[in-house]
């Protein structure tokens, strides 16, 4: 996919730090030819985004709440300012409050529900109506990130596994929306990451060391390969590609049950 991605422009919202989804999809994007802008929330998030933002050649750096309206305004009124258009988004933010990510299910606060929806769902959809007008004319790429707890039980992932499973339904229904206008609508789900959003997960890593010795490749997802998976779908190459799941696994997704040895 060597420049790929040449001429286009895009927006990676989520980076946390160098182990982050977002910046494995945002390296390899800036690899296959893309420029790139970036969003955080809040000063400290800035300070630790700004010399990766710097080491793929970007300064286009916008502070973002996404449950705030004037924030979300104010972010893409400042990209359209810099660029007439946009090619795509990365949309790799999500939350839950950590102590409800373990235990059960049963015990999810309404506070919590809503919150967690609002950040992991609905921030998507709001991000997709803002960024349309900049895409409409010539067509584009609208990418997020699911796990497949969104559709198997998954222990102490809870309400995040609520949420994606909103989050995938929400991309099949953009994809609907969005596809007379050229704009292609995707989520990639991978297995286990050892990220900073991973980490907050109750049983972080039995998790990924399960999925890595069970997986049919006996293997997790690296970032070079969400990477690659996101050049893949954001390029001219994914133009027919539109409200897929794309799982980013090893395979794992596809057993019934452990391995033999594992049983």
């Amino acid at each position: 996919m060597t420049n790929a991605m040449t001429g286009k422009r895009g927006l990676i919202m989520g980076v946390a730090n160098d182990r982050s989804i977002a910046w494995g999809i945002a390296r390899a994007m800036h690899a296959a030819g893309a420029e790139l802008a970036f969003s955080y929330q809040g000063e400290a998030f800035g300070k630790r985004v700004e010399p990766l933002v710097a080491s793929v050649g970007s300064s286009l750096m916008l502070d973002v709440d996404v449950t705030d309206d004037a924030s979300l305004a104010a972010a893409f009124s400042t990209l359209a300012e810099h660029w007439p258009t946009l090619d795509f988004v990365v949309h790799a933010i999500a939350f839950s409050d950590k102590s409800e990510l373990t235990g059960r299910f049963l015990s999810t606060s309404r506070a919590n529900f809503k919150h967690s929806m609002d950040i992991s769902v609905y921030s998507f959809i709001d991000v997709a109506r803002r960024a349309y007008p900049m895409m409409r004319d010539k067509g584009g790429c609208l990418l997020t990130l699911t796990y497949q707890g969104s559709n198997r039980v998954v222990p102490n992932y809870n309400v995040m596994g609520v949420a994606k499973a909103a989050l995938e339904s929400a991309t099949r229904y953009l994809a609907n929306d969005l596809g007379p206008d050229g704009i292609r609508v995707n989520a990639i789900s991978p297995g286990p990451m050892k990220t900073l959003a991973g980490a907050a997960i109750g049983g972080a890593r039995k998790t990924f060391k399960h999925t890595e010795a069970n997986a049919p490749m006996r293997a997790n997802a690296t970032l070079e390969a969400i990477g690659g998976t996101a050049v893949y779908l954001a390029s001219d190459a994914g133009a027919c590609t539109s409200g897929e799941i794309i799982h980013v696994d090893g395979g794992y997704h596809v057993l019934g049950m452990p391995q033999p040895e594992f049983l």
